[in-house]
């Protein structure tokens, strides 16, 4: 299902919103809950990112 949102992301200065939603059967408020919790999503990868670059960092006694 993410892809569908990344299409209607990517799409949504081209044609309307309501529009792609009801062409591609999805929820136009699912879409917009994809995109707000987009923002989280990156944060957290970054988070876990940083923890995984640390985990693997040695350290110095």
């Amino acid at each position: 299902m993410n892809e569908v949102y990344a299409f209607i992301e990517a799409e949504k200065t081209t044609h309307n919103v309501a529009l792609l939603c009801r062409l591609l059967k999805v929820a136009r408020s699912s879409f917009y809950a994809w995109l707000a919790g987009q923002k989280a999503r990156s944060a957290r990868k970054a988070a876990d990112d940083a923890l995984a670059w640390a985990a693997q960092t040695p350290r110095s006694p």
